[in-house]
């Protein structure tokens, strides 16, 4: 299976109609919370209740059939993940309403589409303008329509391949990537890409825009635009990040056949106060994602020991998080600390012979980024 995304451009009167199919699942659907309340339900049983709720409202048969089934398939797969989440022990309470603009999606499923010639064709709804940069291969099964919080409105598409041989893997093309906070990542090769930390570098006009909001009167016109700008200066970190993940991700992808990485405990890791925030700016899980799926091979690792443990001698050299230079005193090896453990989570998966392929030039260049360091 794969997704296309591309931008749709609607008119006005399209949009409304739009806007009034997202607001008719929106109903559905908290008709279904209001079923579902004394206890889980089937998606059968959820699709007989639909036949009925279109007996009693005779309006509903206005709107294309498989759009209204797929309330009942998101229904399903939202008692779903509320079921996992209480046998894996988490605190949880009972599915909430939607309230109006947190419900903007809906789906067209198996039928109701036509994609060509520049626009998307949707039963009931007609010719919408759509902004079509790549070549769509496969078969189309479901097209998903999103609106924004800014009021962009996307079209995702989903396809499916037809039977291709699998890759060939050179072992040769492996890296070890080591993700953090002040370096992004740091790859056993010895390259290096900064944390560019979007949502840093965004905070004075979000608090000002903060600002701006809490002043205007509740309800107001001049309060829905400053939550309106307030929404577009998110989604513009949003975008941000997203490329910078997609870069990064396929150069990895083109230059490696094999990408070995720490399997990462993002939950235990976020509940640290000072670091939280960053590490969230810095969405290691979304990164490490996108290059699960662009990769030919995805390895994740423990991460025991990868900071401590010498890349060329295995020797312990435990460290604080302010120190940033990896220092053996068996083998004086003198490496950055990101570096060192971006080799360790490589000879996760390789001998342990290759410790002795460690390049010494890399001291030199180490010695030289603390003298830096200690100058600042």
């Amino acid at each position: 299976m794969r997704n296309y995304k591309f931008r749709l451009y609607p008119t006005v009167s399209q949009e409304d109609v739009l806007v009034n199919n997202i607001n008719v699942c929106r109903w559905v659907y908290n008709k279904f919370i209001d079923y579902t309340k004394k206890g889980t339900v089937s998606q059968y049983d959820l699709q007989d209740y639909l036949i009925e709720l279109k007996q009693q409202e005779s309006w509903l048969y206005n709107y294309h059939s498989k759009m209204l089934q797929m309330v009942c398939v998101q229904m399903s797969g939202s008692q779903k993940a509320l079921k996992s989440l209480k046998e894996n022990g988490k605190k949880t309470g009972s599915l909430r309403f939607a309230r109006y603009g947190e419900y903007r999606t809906f789906i067209y499923n198996q039928s109701g589409y036509k994609l060509e010639n520049g626009k998307l064709t949707l039963s009931k709804i007609g010719d919408i303008k759509i902004k079509q940069h790549r070549i769509i291969q496969g078969k189309i099964k479901q097209v998903i329509i999103t609106k924004t919080k800014s009021g962009k409105w996307y079209c995702s598409v989903t396809c499916e391949l037809d039977k291709t041989q699998p890759p060939i893997i050179n072992f040769k093309k492996v890296v070890g990537i080591d993700v953090g906070i002040k370096n992004f990542a740091y790859d056993s090769d010895g390259s290096v890409t900064p944390n560019p930390l979007n949502l840093k570098k965004m905070l004075k006009p979000l608090a000002r825009i903060q600002r701006k909001i809490s002043r205007r009167q509740i309800g107001s016109n001049n309060r829905k635009k400053a939550i309106k700008f307030y929404q577009i200066i998110h989604e513009r970190i949003t975008n941000k990040r997203k490329d910078f993940h997609h870069k990064l991700s396929t150069t990895y992808a083109r230059k490696y056949d094999v990408a070995v990485v720490e399997k990462l405990q993002l939950t235990n890791m976020v509940k640290n106060p000072k670091l939280s925030r960053s590490i969230m700016d810095s969405s290691w899980g979304t990164f490490l994602q996108k290059l699960e799926y662009k990769c030919k091979l995805y390895v994740e690792v423990e991460p025991r020991g990868t900071t401590i443990d010498c890349s060329r001698c295995g020797n312990k050299v435990p460290k604080s998080l302010a120190v940033r230079i990896h220092r053996c005193d068996k083998c004086n090896l003198v490496i950055d600390r990101d570096y060192n453990a971006s080799i360790n989570i490589l000879h996760k998966v390789i001998p342990s012979e290759r410790r002795k392929s460690t390049p010494v030039e890399i001291s030199k260049r180490s010695m030289t980024q603390e003298a830096h360091s200690k100058d600042g």
